[in-house]
Parts: C-alpha cells; structure tokens; sequence
C-alpha cells in the first residue's frame, strides 16, 4: 500500500513531465507506424506534395489536438464574442494579455506535433521523398548535377542502387534529413531551457512560496471539481424529485451569472495582493465586490507555470 502511494504521489508531483513524455512516446510510434505502414512514395513530380503532406499535416492536426484538449483554451474564448462582453474586450489591454496567455498555450501544444516533425526527420522517410521532388534539392546538395536528370532524382526513395551510385556526389537525402532533425530538437531543447530560467529569474516569488502555490493550486482544483460536482447532483437531484413528486422545490442557493463570471477570469498575479488564485482573491474581496477585485497584475508568467496543467475553475 505505501508504495502504491509513493506512486501516485509521484505522480502527481510530475504529472505534467510525464504526460508531455507519454505524448511524445505516442506521437513517435505514431509516426513509425505511418511511416512504415501507410506511407508510400510515388517515386514522380507528386513526391515533394505527397512527402510534405505527411510531414507536415499531421503536425498541424496535433497542433489543433492540442488545443482543444487545453482548457486554458476554453477559458480564454467561451463567451469572448458575446455582446455583454464586447466593449471590455476592444481594448489594447485586453488583447495583450490575450497574447500573454496565447503563448505559452501555443507552446504545450506544440509538444505533439514538434516530436511528429522531429521523429519524421529522423526517420527520413517522409523527408527523402519530399526532398527528391524539388529542384532546389539538386542544385543546394550536389556538386554535379549534371550528371542526373530530375527523372532520376524522383526514382531516388525507391531504388537503392540509384541512391547510393548518386550519394558519390549528393549530400544523401538521409544525411540530410536527420541533420534538420538534430538542429531542430536542439534549437527546441535550448528555447525550452532559456524559457524556463527566465520564468523563474523573474518570479516575484521565492521558491519555498512557488512551491506552495503549486500544491495551493492542484489542491483548489481538485476541490473545487468535487465540489462542484456535489451541488450539481444535489440540484439535479432536488429538480427531479420535485417534477416526480410535483412539489415546489426548496431553496437552493447557486452562484449567480456574474459571480461565474468573475471566477472565470484569467488570475495574474499582484505583488502588493497575496492571493494564489482568482478564486481566492473573489473570496477575499466581498464576493468580487471590491475594487481591489478588479485590479490586474503583470505576472502572467509565474501563472502559466505554476498553474501549467489546469486553471482552478475551467478545468471542469
């Protein structure tokens, strides 16, 4: 039993590492199986469409995947086109902020389909055949490309013998593919490295408090999950037993309209207010009725990682 629990706790503690690490390893033997299995190089002028399109498309539905599956996404555009909300959301401000959170979204969802693009390259599968339809490819990667005709150049995936007479004098497609590949998940490692240490060079936080608010948040979350999903079965509860019975139903007190709304908002942290979450600083305020409720802070990005895999209220 205690080690059972030393597991869970683990993994609670490195639940985002490790569900970036389970994407990852998905999306690779997703790629290996299309790799192998689905993808065939037509050997003709359509190899440069046909070998980009695996390449590429893939990691663009990933992208969209990955989006949809983030509630920030959720929290940030249910009700923005609203006619209540339009006139709050015209200012320069607004949108700002937007863009604040816009990217650091964009960059967790981009986990799928970079580990797509990067295995493919890899693999170089999709790359020899894209690579051997463009006439760039001759004229950046071979010495004497008089030697070969295009024809030949789309023949290249397809016939071996081909494509090792042609590597004498052709950077092979292979070599090439995997030298992208490398570049690109170093270029990836070094940008997630710098955005991290600057995350937290610039946290107006300490460590020990960081790590506080961390636990503050997933515990918030998972509380205010159970709690909500009591009141809605209770409601739900009260209404059906009063239409089977027909009676009046009790009172039941609910949040109103604006009071969601006002929880639902994107918290950014304010150095001279010490609250962990827009659900605390509603608390603490009057319900949201004061006007330090309405103040803003700058800190966005001490949010967006401490609360990195579920905003306190969206992710229901």
């Amino acid at each position: 039993m205690d080690t059972l629990q030393k597991a869970v706790d683990f993994f609670i503690r490195h639940r985002t590492t490790l569900s970036y690490s389970i994407v990852s390893l998905l999306t690779a033997a997703s790629e290996r199986v299309f790799s192998h299995v689905v993808f065939k190089c037509p050997c003709n002028s359509e190899n440069l469409v046909y070998g980009y399109s695996f390449l590429l498309a893939p990691a663009f539905v990933l992208l969209l995947l990955g989006y949809m599956m983030n509630t920030r996404t959720w929290l940030l555009f249910t009700g923005i086109c609203s006619p209540e909300k339009h006139p709050q959301y015209c200012s320069w401000r607004t949108w700002a902020h937007f863009c604040q959170l816009f990217v650091p979204m964009t960059a967790k969802a981009s986990v799928a389909p970079l580990t797509w693009i990067a295995v493919a390259l890899l693999g170089a599968n999709f790359y020899e055949c894209a690579a051997s339809g463009s006439n760039m490819t001759a004229q950046l990667f071979c010495k004497n490309k008089g030697n070969y005709s295009q024809e030949q150049l789309y023949k290249m995936p397809c016939d071996e013998e081909l494509a090792a007479a042609m590597s004498s004098v052709c950077l092979s497609f292979h070599a090439q593919s995997q030298l992208i590949g490398w570049f690109l998940i170093a270029v990836i490692m070094a940008l997630a490295l710098i955005s991290t240490c600057v995350t937290h060079c610039c946290s107006p936080v300490s460590y020990l408090q960081f790590k506080f608010w961390k636990t503050y948040s997933r515990k918030e979350h998972k509380l205010f999950d159970i709690k909500a999903k009591e009141r809605a079965t209770k409601l739900a509860e009260r209404n059906t037993n009063c239409f089977f019975e027909a009676t009046d139903p009790a009172p039941f007190p609910t949040p109103s309209n604006e009071d969601w709304q006002k929880v639902s908002v994107s918290y950014t942290f304010n150095s001279q207010s010490q609250y962990y979450s827009v659900l605390h600083k509603y608390v603490n305020t009057n319900r949201g009725n004061d006007a330090e409720f309405q103040e803003e802070g700058q800190d966005l990005n001490v949010i967006e990682f401490v609360d990195e895999a579920q905003p306190s209220v969206s992710g229901l």
